[in-house]
C-alpha cells in the first residue's frame, strides 16, 4: 500500500468515528450539497408579460357558471404572476364523441372538424392548461369528456412534458370521482401535474355560493401560483427527457 492511499484510509476511519459520534443524521448532512440551479423568480417586473401562457377549458354548458368562477380565480392568479391566462369555453351544443377511426394518426388531427381542431392548433403555443368540469353524476361533463378524448388521441404530442391540472364544481358530492378521471388524462401522457393545497374543487350550487366557498376559492388561488411556479421551473430547468420507443401490449401476450 502506497502511503497516499494510507492516508486516505486513515482520513476514512477518522471521518466514520466523528459520523458515529454525532449520529446519522450528521453524518448525511455532513456530505457536500450539490449547487441547485438557480431558478426564475417572480415580482413585479415580470407583471403582465406575455411570454408564458395557460390555456383554461371550461366544460361546462354554462358559459359564466361556477366552473367558470373558478377558473377566473385561477386566471387571475395566474396574471399576478405574470403568467397570460386565456379561458376558452366549449359551448352548449354536442360535441361527438371519438368514433376510433385511427385517421388522426395520419392527419395530425381529428376528422371531426370542430372545437377539437380548433383547440389542436393553439395548444403548441400554450406552458400549462387547466381543464374545469361541473360534476354530472359524480363525472366530469358530456361536454368535456369527449372533448378530452379526441384532443389527446389526436394531440398528446403537443401537450407531453407540459403542467396539466383539472378542476371541478358541484354542489355537494362526486368531486373526487370526477377529479380522478380528469387527471388520468395527464398522467397517461408525461405531463406533471399540479396539484394546489387540497383537491381542486368547489363547491356551490350558483357562481355566488362558488365565491362564498372560502377556502375552495384559496385552493384555486393556489393552485394557480403553483402553476405558475411550475413553469418557471421548467423554463429555467433542463430540456425534457428524451422518450423511450412505445412499447404497447396486450394481457394476451
Amino acid at each position: 500500500m502506497d502511503r497516499r492511499e494510507a492516508i486516505k484510509k486513515m482520513g476514512y476511519a477518522v471521518f466514520g468515528l466523528a459520523a458515529a459520534w454525532l449520529g446519522t443524521d450528521a453524518f448525511i448532512r455532513s456530505r457536500p450539497i450539490p449547487a441547485r440551479k438557480e431558478g426564475r423568480k417572480f415580482d413585479d417586473t415580470d407583471k403582465k408579460t406575455d411570454d408564458m401562457k395557460v390555456l383554461l377549458v371550461n366544460g361546462s354548458p354554462n358559459r359564466n357558471g361556477c366552473t367558470y368562477t373558478a377558473l377566473s380565480e385561477i386566471a387571475a392568479s395566474l396574471e399576478a404572476d405574470g403568467v397570460q391566462a386565456d379561458i376558452l369555453w366549449l359551448g352548449n351544443k354536442p360535441i361527438g364523441g371519438c368514433v376510433a377511426c385511427g385517421r388522426c394518426r395520419e392527419l395530425g388531427k381529428c376528422v371531426i372538424d370542430d372545437i377539437v381542431n380548433e383547440t389542436l392548433e393553439k395548444v403548441g403555443g400554450y406552458d400549462g392548461f387547466v381543464f374545469g368540469s361541473p360534476v354530472h353524476y359524480a363525472a366530469a361533463s358530456g361536454f368535456i369528456t369527449p372533448f378530452l378524448d379526441r384532443l389527446f388521441f389526436a394531440g398528446s404530442g403537443r401537450m407531453q412534458y407540459k403542467p396539466g391540472a383539472a378542476i371541478v364544481s358541484c354542489r355537494r358530492a362526486g368531486s373526487t370521482a370526477a377529479l380522478d378521471q380528469l387527471n388520468k388524462y395527464f398522467t397517461i401522457n408525461n405531463m406533471p401535474v399540479v396539484s394546489s393545497q387540497y383537491w381542486n374543487m368547489v363547491h356551490g350550487h350558483t357562481p355566488d355560493e362558488v365565491r362564498q366557498d372560502l377556502e375552495g376559492m384559496q385552493i384555486m388561488r393556489t393552485l394557480g401560483r403553483n402553476m405558475a411556479w411550475l413553469i418557471g421551473c421548467i423554463r429555467s430547468g433542463p430540456a425534457t427527457p428524451e422518450a423511450e420507443p412505445r412499447q404497447v401490449t396486450n394481457f394476451i401476450r
